[in-house]
């Protein structure tokens, strides 16, 4: 059983969700020394993360992240802080995507309604 388990649903799709988890990862690998490696699947992928006292695997999909974490002994009694930051930078990432969506879809709705108004 994994120490740390965060599950996050979300309305991306795949292609947005592989841009958050590539900042993620990025994120990770700078803020806290860890060596990501990113699988591409076909309707998911996954990325492995490592360093001393830990090791775990965000899963991400169209519809949703899954991350696990196994710490080691030393890390074990800062895992609620551990977990916390995680989930922190995760939704700060998926909100940031969101609201950029959310903006795109506002922008083109307009841009619609201008063409809209060009024809009348």
């Amino acid at each position: 059983m994994a120490d740390i388990h965060i599950h996050r649903d979300h309305q991306l799709g795949l292609p947005e969700a592989r841009k958050v988890a590539l900042q993620w990862a990025e994120q990770a690998e700078a803020e806290f020394d860890m060596d990501c490696t990113i699988l591409e699947g076909e309707t998911s992928d996954t990325v492995e993360f490592t360093r001393s006292g830990v090791k775990g695997e965000l899963i991400v999909a169209a519809n949703h992240f899954t991350l696990e974490a196994h710490l080691g002994f030393l890390l074990r009694a800062f895992s609620k802080k551990i977990e916390h930051e995680i989930e922190k930078n995760l939704d700060a990432l998926l909100q940031k995507s969101a609201g950029a969506g959310s903006l795109k879809a506002a922008v083109k709705k307009a841009a619609v309604k201008k063409a809209a108004a060009k024809k009348v």
